[in-house]
């Protein structure tokens, strides 16, 4: 009985050796057999972030941008497919994809390629359940970027907003304020001049004014939402400020006028160890001109006009709704296509708020009536109204009002910012708050 069981091990060691290298061999496929889905550093809680950005495109197109370990990178177009776009435009709320784009068709993204070698089969929730090379494990440059255009339906209860924001590095800069030096300019609301202020880690630093520009003035007014900026007695100030101990962040800031955030104007840091980074300058001092709902002398008031021929509706706060225009003594909408941050920021400042927050698209402040009046508008965002921007006459075909377009203007801060406001007309001679008339 002995020898049996002994040739019966010795068959088993036989088979064992051969079949545990074959094992170690399929571990280790080539290629494209080596994909496997992409890990996610993330809680299963919190849902990837996908949005669709570039310019320009309509608000269901887009180069797709993925949101991970902080930071907003792109995915590269090897292998992609209409599968691949059909997961992410049902992330994005649509229902579907009606096809892709590859060669940065919406131009190239910045920071990281996240993704590269997404496979899908087309039913997955998320596209990190599709195989891929690994997050941040990419050979493309951004010259590859891949896009999605996505039908344009939206996934009935989906809601996340549609929105083209801002996009730009505000870890740059945090936040802007201005800080009044006039005793009498802390007590009132708005603050419309002072020394230029970031937020840096538990505190605040100036910007050296050396090269300062008054299209810099006007974005920074833009921001802090006015639609005007006026010229600053940078003497009194001088005077002021040689006796402030003052710490520069940035050491030079250029700025076309046009931007709708000051990250995204060009910058110069400060070095560290710079002993003195602002020789022969001083802090950077802006004022600015608020709109008519926002000022306190009634005589300067009548003197600044708003536009009487484009309104805002279905906003529930001042500053945000859909565009209406009047045409032929009718109001009528404008239709989302081309609709980007610099036409909205138009929009905004000629009814007396500051740039756009954010342009709206797929009529997120809700369907208009009657006729749908311009299409396509392409301001470059130093217009006096969307009038006097290039835009297309519609044709039925073109749009419907489903495609609305909106937008959430920069408002001054009036200490009031929370309280919701009835569903009227953004017009200047329609809605004026009570904290403000006191």
């Amino acid at each position: 009985m002995g020898k049996p069981r002994h040739g019966l091990q010795l068959v088993l060691t036989l088979l064992f050796g051969l079949w545990f290298p074959c094992c170690l061999t399929q571990t280790t496929p080539p290629n494209r057999a080596n994909l496997a889905p992409t890990p996610s550093s993330s809680p299963q809680t919190e849902r990837l972030k996908v949005r669709l950005a570039g310019y320009p495109r309509k608000h269901n197109e887009g180069r797709i941008e993925l949101f991970y370990k902080g930071e907003w990178g792109t995915i590269c177009d090897d292998d992609f497919s209409t599968a691949n776009a059909n997961v992410l435009c049902r992330q994005l709320g649509f229902v579907s994809a009606t096809g892709w784009t590859h060669s940065a068709k919406y131009g190239k993204g910045q920071g990281k390629i996240w993704l590269d070698n997404v496979l899908c089969n087309g039913g997955e929730k998320s596209i990190e359940s599709c195989k891929s090379r690994g997050w941040g494990n990419s050979d493309c440059t951004h010259d590859e970027d891949a896009g999605v255009v996505c039908k344009d339906e939206r996934i009935p209860g989906f809601v996340d907003s549609n929105v083209i924001d801002t996009q730009v590095d505000e870890s740059k800069v945090e936040e802007v304020r201005l800080r009044p030096v006039v005793v009498t300019a802390k007590k009132k609301l708005p603050i419309t001049e002072g020394v230029v202020e970031v937020k840096h880690k538990d505190g605040w630093a100036q910007i050296c004014d050396l090269g300062w520009t008054i299209k810099n003035t006007r974005v920074v007014c833009g921001m802090l939402g006015f639609p005007h900026e006026r010229k600053v007695n940078k003497n009194f100030y001088k005077l002021y400020l040689e006796r402030q101990k003052n710490f520069f962040l940035i050491h030079s800031v250029d700025c076309t006028g046009t931007e709708v955030h000051i990250a995204a104007c060009t910058m110069e840091f400060s070095k560290p160890n710079a002993t003195w980074p602002c020789t022969g300058g001083m802090p950077a001092v802006v004022s600015c001109m608020p709109g008519p709902l926002f000022m306190q002398n009634s005589s300067l008031k009548k003197k600044i006009k708003v536009s009487n021929n484009v309104r805002l509706k279905g906003g529930a706060r001042l500053g945000e709704g859909r565009v209406e225009v009047l045409k032929d003594s009718e109001w009528g909408t404008v239709c989302d296509d081309r609709w980007n941050l610099q036409s909205a920021s138009v929009v905004c400042r000629e009814l007396g708020f500051g740039s756009a927050k954010e342009a709206l698209t797929g009529a997120r402040m809700g369907q208009g009536m009657g006729p749908i009046h311009i299409n396509e508008v392409k301001c470059l965002g130093n217009e006096k109204s969307i009038w006097s921007c290039p835009f297309k006459n519609i044709t039925s075909e073109d749009c419907k009002h489903v495609e609305d377009a909106a937008v959430r203007c920069n408002t001054p801060y009036m200490g009031f910012e929370n309280s919701v406001r009835p569903n009227l007309s953004t017009t200047m001679s329609h809605f004026i708050p009570a904290e403000i008339l006191n």
